[in-house]
């Protein structure tokens, strides 16, 4: 969410940003905010001129009938009487106007980052750079529930009587592996400094709102029949909540994180959820990094973020590519974000396997997560960044590191986790 102050100051900003966002239809929205505001301000001005007004002549009572001067003191209270009438009139107008206004500001989009490519969506995105070389495999690789399979490590028949589609059940060699992979990450991070936590997997309506975009929340979130809760989407969600309602001295900055989570998602609009595969799916895991931290620093820890993940794949044997995306790909509350693909020696293509996001001040606003610093008080920035997402990771890691004979090679960041083994091999 925006500071109203820019609405106040400078519209045309945040017209000429959602002309960035093609979301031009929104123009009335920022007309209307305006418009609403100043009614707001005006009768908030009124209310404590009421308030201020009647708290004088409620003195000036006391005095009167301290004086026995009973018919003045008559006429004041009929004064104040008049003052309360229209005090409460104006309150019974003022909180439902100020709820208008930050339902209105809350679909006006976060002002992208300068160099943000202009795009209509991710068609457009642009790619910073590769890491890894692509190495020919000489043979077919298999789709990826086929490899598994061969390691009895899936059953997907099983889960759609249990479930329905979009999810799976992992055994064996294949469950270890996700598990391993989780704890790997959770290790990688920790050795970076970031404190580990597990979070909550439910949170209240309030902290949703905080953390996404209305529309995000229609299309991904669960919501708990009976109950002001909703399942997940990430750990960041509930991460993020942690810090709702808080002020943080700047001397605790940045607050680093790392959580793991089960993740909920309904994927409403996705492309269909595949019978067959893992890679777009109702629940998963996640491990994730989360900064809370000062405005000035949060370009910078942006940066480090997905290099972060960038890392990691490649500890793994896993080439990647990063993608920067572009303004119409942003969702509204992100100012900058770059996503980090994994290169598909079967698709002979990457595919997104962790997305890192800077959201400058817009949860925090939400939130009220403010900080003290010797400048003052201020709202603090927050960013988030997908360390690892194993049944996507599971995709790249097994078509990448699969041998000819079936094997699939382990490599040697990972092997602490898997009892020391050097490669899985098949069962079938």
């Amino acid at each position: 969410m925006l500071d109203i102050n820019l609405f106040r100051t400078n519209p045309d900003l945040i017209k000429q940003n959602l002309d960035k966002k093609f979301q031009s239809e929104k123009y009335a929205m920022v007309d209307k905010i305006i418009e609403l505001d100043i009614e707001y301000r005006g009768i908030k001005t009124r209310a404590d001129e009421l308030r201020g007004e009647r708290n004088a002549l409620s003195k000036q009572i006391g005095i009167l009938m301290g004086k026995k001067e009973f018919e003045e003191a008559e006429a004041v209270k009929a004064k104040v009487k008049d003052f309360a009438i229209e005090l409460e009139n104006i309150e019974e107008r003022e909180e439902p106007l100020f709820e208008e206004i930050q339902n209105l500001m809350m679909q006006i989009p976060n002002i992208i980052a300068d160099d943000v490519p202009i795009g209509k969506d991710d068609s457009e995105n642009v790619e910073l750079y590769r890491e890894g070389e692509l190495i020919d495999k000489g043979f077919d690789v298999p789709y990826h529930t086929e490899i598994m399979e061969t390691f009895d490590g899936i059953d997907l028949d099983a889960a759609r009587k249990v479930s329905g589609t979009g999810f799976y059940y992992l055994q064996k060699d294949i469950a270890r592996l996700h598990s391993a992979m989780t704890s790997y990450a959770r290790d990688f991070m920790i050795d970076r400094d970031y404190d580990y936590v597990i979070p909550p997997f439910m949170i209240r309506g309030r902290v949703v709102t905080g953390v996404m975009s209305f529309e995000e929340m229609e299309n991904m979130m669960y919501k708990i029949e009976g109950e002001d809760l909703y399942l997940i989407g990430t750990s960041e969600h509930s991460m993020i909540g942690k810090y709702i309602d808080t002020i943080t001295d700047s001397s605790k900055l940045p607050q680093k994180l790392t959580s793991y989570s089960p993740c909920f998602r309904k994927e409403v609009g996705a492309h269909g959820i595949e019978e067959r595969g893992v890679y777009r799916i109702h629940q998963f895991e996640k491990q994730e990094m989360v900064i809370v931290c000062h405005p000035d620093d949060s370009t910078r820890l942006f940066e480090e973020l997905y290099h972060y993940t960038v890392d990691f794949f490649r500890s793994l044997d896993v080439p990647v590519r990063v993608i920067e995306c572009c303004s119409g790909d942003l969702a509204d509350l992100k100012h900058k974000s770059v996503d980090v693909e994994a290169w598909s020696p079967r698709q002979e293509k990457y595919f997104e396997v962790g997305s890192c996001s800077n959201l400058t001040d817009a949860q925090a606003r939400r939130l009220k997560i403010r900080i003290d610093t010797p400048e003052g008080r201020m709202f603090a920035h927050t960013l988030n960044n997908t360390v690892v997402a194993p049944p996507r990771m599971l995709i790249a890691f097994l078509e990448n590191n699969l041998q000819e004979d079936g094997t699939v090679l382990i490599p040697e960041a990972l092997r602490p986790y898997m009892g020391f083994k050097e490669k899985l091999v098949p069962q079938k």
